[in-house]
């Protein structure tokens, strides 16, 4: 079975403070699912797009898990905290095996 990856890019941050607050909601969520954070921050350079800009991958065992982990109640009242705080974008993509 392949593993699946979490990527989420954050095009921009307009509250820190409630980025903080789904932060140390979600990171014991996802560890709870089985998710394995693998990167998280800004590129260290960038060659195409907009500098600056935050990337998250995270790492499960298989592409169920990570879509359980993020349709979880607790994951859930995590990402609540996001509304209106950033802009990204999220996706779920199997490994190639």
């Amino acid at each position: 079975m392949a593993k699946a990856y979490w990527i989420s890019h954050y095009q921009s941050v307009a509250d820190p403070a409630r980025f903080a607050e789904y932060a140390a909601l979600a990171g014991p969520a996802i560890e709870a699912g089985g998710g394995r954070i693998l990167l998280r921050g800004a590129a260290v350079r960038t060659f195409e797009g907009v500098e600056g800009q935050r990337d998250v991958v995270i790492e499960f065992d298989s592409v169920e898990a990570a879509v359980a982990t993020y349709e979880s109640a607790r994951y859930q009242a995590a990402l609540a905290k996001l509304k209106g705080a950033v802009v990204r974008d999220v996706r779920i993509v199997e490994g190639a095996q």
